[in-house]
This record gives C-alpha cells, sequence and structure tokens, in this order.
C-alpha cells in the first residue's frame, strides 16, 4: 500500500519545497501579469478600432486589479475594518505609503485612474484619445515594474 503513496509522496514534498522557496509565488504572479497583458491588448485594440473610451475603462480595471493583488502580495488589507471594500484610491495611497513604489509612479496610478473615471461617468470630452495611448502605456509599464 505504501508503495502507491511514494509517488504522490514526492510530489507533495516537491511542491512544499517550492512553495517554501518562494517559487509557486513566481508562477502566480506570471499568470496575473499573463491575464492583465491579455487585456492590456484588449484595450489596445479597442483603442485601434477608435472606441477610447471603452479602451480607458478596460485599463483601469486592470489597474485597479492591480493595485488590489499588489495588496496582497504586500500584506495591506483590501477591506475596511467594516468589511466594505476599499477603493482603488486608498490601494493607491497606501502602497506608497508602504513604499512599495515611489510617489511619483503614486502620482501616475492618480492620473490614470482619474481618466479612468471620466470614461466609465460619461465625460468623454475631458480626454483625448493620445492620453489612452499613454494611459496603456503606463500601466502595463508600471505593471512590469511591480509585479504582482
Amino acid at each position: 500500500m505504501s508503495i502507491a503513496f511514494d509517488p504522490a509522496r514526492g510530489m507533495l514534498q516537491a511542491l512544499r519545497n517550492d512553495y517554501e522557496s518562494g517559487y509557486l509565488q513566481s508562477v502566480v504572479e506570471l499568470v496575473h501579469a499573463d491575464i492583465f497583458a491579455d487585456f492590456l491588448d484588449m484595450a489596445e485594440y479597442l483603442l485601434q478600432q477608435g472606441y477610447k473610451d471603452p479602451a480607458a475603462v478596460v485599463t483601469g480595471s486592470v489597474l485597479e486589479a492591480h493595485l488590489r493583488k499588489l495588496c496582497d502580495k504586500h500584506g495591506i488589507p483590501t477591506v475596511k475594518a467594516d468589511g466594505k471594500p476599499k477603493t482603488a484610491d486608498a490601494f493607491n495611497s497606501e502602497l506608497a505609503s508602504a513604499n512599495i513604489y515611489s510617489k511619483l509612479d503614486q502620482k501616475s496610478v492618480t492620473a490614470w485612474q482619474d481618466l479612468r473615471n471620466k470614461a466609465a461617468h460619461g465625460e468623454y470630452s475631458e480626454y483625448a484619445q493620445e492620453q489612452v495611448v499613454l494611459m496603456i502605456q503606463g500601466v502595463r509599464d508600471f505593471a512590469s515594474r511591480y509585479s504582482a
């Protein structure tokens, strides 16, 4: 009977060793990066087709999801004491305060969040297509520098 469990025991031990060494976290980060990249590619496609507003919303959603993952990675709670979710602005502030990224990056994130909010709330004339191009590039760069 124990012979049947020997391969499983070995696999579990290897899995445990990988987990303890931090290798599994790297795999999770790679999966997140791949998913985020797919959505940013979708945003670029929307932009190329002349849909700057949906492109901005998609990119902003990717940014917010990435900030949430960064909070999780660094032990920053994503919900308030009353159990309600924190805002993306709160994530940004707390991540910068914890020195996960710089104040300059915090300002960029704030600008991207503002652009996304304008797109999501129908304030389409408040920003230009070129700003959405820069937003997509900036979010892509930000996510690659600060993996989650």
